[in-house]
């Protein structure tokens, strides 16, 4: 066994994690299960959402993710051995009102899983995507006018 190892990771920020990768690589020589569980949501019409807002909701929803998985999959492929899980939601196979940025990451994210899990299939690599339902997510409810506050991580 070894002894945990806590390494702080924004997945949002795409320029670290191919080091994060590279760190937790070194420490432990594999990972066996690598499980993408980081999200952020924001709320509110599209015409409110700036585009910028839609940007960082896909690097963490959509980017973050994959660019961990690719950085990972590569040790688990000379392997022949791994799991991958995405921990994605439910508005990954269907949107809601008011939640436009955030089901189009998780749509892209189920896309990509789908296509990786039917790729890794010959290298013994198990990919699984989970779609919960609602979860309650921290949140501070700011002033209505400030949508960049209202994002949920």
């Amino acid at each position: 066994t070894y002894a945990p190892k806590l390494i702080l990771l924004d997945i949002s920020d795409i320029n670290c994690i191919r080091d994060v990768a590279k760190d937790i690589l070194n420490c432990y020589g594999c990972v066996d299960i690598l499980i993408n569980n980081a999200s952020m949501k924001v709320k509110g019409a599209v015409q409110s959402i700036s585009l910028e807002l839609d940007k960082k909701i896909m690097d963490a929803n959509y980017f973050g993710p994959i660019t961990l998985t690719k950085a990972i999959l590569p040790n688990m492929i000379s392997r022949r051995s791994g799991q991958i899980v995405l921990i994605n939601s439910i508005q990954g196979k269907i949107g809601i009102p008011f939640r436009a940025a955030y089901a189009a990451s998780k749509h892209a994210a189920v896309g990509f899983f789908d296509c990786l899990r039917a790729e890794m299939e010959e290298y013994n690599i198990s990919v699984s995507t989970v779609n919960p339902t609602f979860i309650c997510s921290y949140h501070h409810q700011p002033p209505s006018a400030n949508w960049e506050a209202s994002m949920w991580k």
